[in-house]
């Protein structure tokens, strides 16, 4: 079994002052592949002053020396990159080939994009009417805490940015996800970053989350979770009025068209909620079908989804593999019970676990036809392979549908009208918005409308999360 118990603290690897053992459980066997340590009070109290330390000299550093950390950090990523892959197969049960494919990727792809993004940057401009100076500076020590889905896209998002800004940090990962946040450390290590920019303390959210949001060394925060959890964190940082960004939960509509390909576009939908095991705060969940192909579709995404497999993450293939961990698995299998407790049909899937897998927390992928927008599962986060099809008359109730949630982070159009393609996505109320299965860069925002959260993450507007404006007039 893997000892992590360390955490990375101004440039070294230290042993907790206050933490307690924690053993991270790989998914797909239920057995304990690691043991970190969940940090307390004063762990978080060294990290921070660490990174407090270190921020005047890293906040006043060129840019050029900025863009080389981030470029070594790149290389360094992309020899490692395999490791990362094998990390988040066997801590959060990702499929070795969609961890090579897809997870492991976003590194790289982040960095890349912080680097374009401080390149561009114009750190002093005139104003307007051209009596002052601009100026955007690093904003301060950063505090950031990410989830177990997309480990390293989460943490990268977040750490490459506030580099790039000149922000010191101190980084809080997911301790069901806790291994590839270690290896970030490593690499930033061997990049040459220099002693307390970057700090690294494990924990969990009710001692080691909640100690972070409120310290009173901490400038802003940077959260990535659960609406509910975003809930504590504003809460949380509010006393000592600090920012907070947040990219929370979503319900994301699929709005498919009768006029749209439907094969292409109901194996796009199937297979995208499914993807990661369910597990993307931006998936398709709500498949919104025109009544004229109503039925047609329900069968035939039944036919779509027969052809997803569950696996094990350490066989080659495409396949998906288990939720993280006993709390998510009993979570989506309740999800479950209510919708069919609802009256909602089920086309495929169901409660319990698919054949051959006592062991592992494995689920049936599950599409529920003939749902309403006012039922548990149209209304709630699942974060499971749970598909929900809705049925609607139009573009106007397509819209209003779509719209009838809580949450806006994603929304997805399927059409061959060009022209209605853009003017539903125009009318839909949320960050992103995806037609006929196109997605953004990574030098595209990322963020959401209502309990989604606020801010926008990734290339320019990632950094501008991490930088003050300020205005100088002589």
């Amino acid at each position: 079994m893997l000892d992590r118990r360390a955490f990375f603290i101004d440039g070294s690897w230290v042993s907790p002052i206050d933490g307690q053992d924690f053993e991270v459980v790989n998914p797909a066997t239920e057995a304990a592949v690691a043991v970190i340590s969940l940090g307390g009070a004063e762990d978080v109290d060294y990290a921070v002053r660490a990174a407090r330390d270190a921020f005047e000299m890293w906040s006043e550093s060129a840019v050029s020396e900025r863009i080389d950390l981030l470029r070594r950090a790149r290389e360094i990523y992309l020899r490692r990159r395999d490791e990362f892959a094998d990390a988040m197969t066997l801590e959060m049960g990702a499929p070795r080939d969609f961890s090579r494919e897809s997870q492991a990727p976003c590194g790289d792809t982040l960095l890349a994009s912080a680097i374009e993004a401080l390149e561009a940057h114009a750190f002093e401009r005139p104003s307007l009417r051209g009596g002052s100076t601009l100026r955007d500076e690093a904003a301060g020590v950063a505090g950031l805490i990410t989830p177990w889905n997309w480990p390293v896209n989460q943490v990268m998002a977040k750490v490459a940015s506030a580099l790039a800004a000149g922000c010191t940090m101190v980084l809080k990962p997911s301790e069901y996800a806790p291994l590839s946040a270690g290896m970030v450390a490593e690499v930033l290590a061997e990049a040459g970053c220099p002693p307390g920019v970057f700090n690294l303390v494990h924990g969990d959210g009710f001692c080691t989350g909640a100690a972070l949001s409120a310290h009173p060394g901490i400038d802003l925060l940077s959260f990535t979770g659960s609406t509910r959890a975003g809930t504590e964190v504003m809460k949380a940082a509010a006393d000592g009025i600090r920012r907070v960004a947040l990219e929370l939960g979503g319900k994301s509509p699929n709005i498919l068209f009768a006029d749209a390909d439907l094969d292409g576009a109901l194996r796009f939908s199937v297979e995208n909620c499914f993807s990661n095991s369910g597990q993307s705060c931006d998936a398709p969940t709500r498949l919104l079908v025109e009544k004229s192909v109503y039925d047609e579709a329900v069968t035939m995404a039944g036919r779509f989804a027969a052809d997803v497999t569950v696996g094990d993450p350490q066989r080659p293939g495409d396949h998906i593999g288990p939720l993280v961990n006993r709390i998510q698995f009993e979570r989506v299998q309740e999800h479950i019970r209510k919708g069919i407790e609802e009256g909602a049909r089920v086309v495929t899937g169901g409660l319990g676990k698919p054949h051959g897998f006592e062991t592992g927390y494995f689920v049936k992928p599950t599409i529920f036809a003939d749902v309403d927008n006012d039922m548990h599962i149209a209304r709630n986060e699942i974060f499971g392979p749970v598909l929900v099809m809705i049925p609607f008359d139009g573009e106007d109730e397509a819209v209003a549908i779509g719209n009838d949630t809580e949450y806006g982070l994603a929304a997805y159009i399927q059409t061959s009208d060009e022209a209605r393609a853009q003017r539903v996505a125009r009318r839909l109320r949320a960050g992103n918005v995806y037609i006929n299965g196109n997605y953004g860069d990574t030098d595209v925002p990322f963020g959401g409308y209502k309990q989604s959260g606020i801010g926008r993450e990734n290339g320019p507007f990632g950094l501008a999360e991490f930088l003050e404006t300020k205005a100088i007039t002589g």
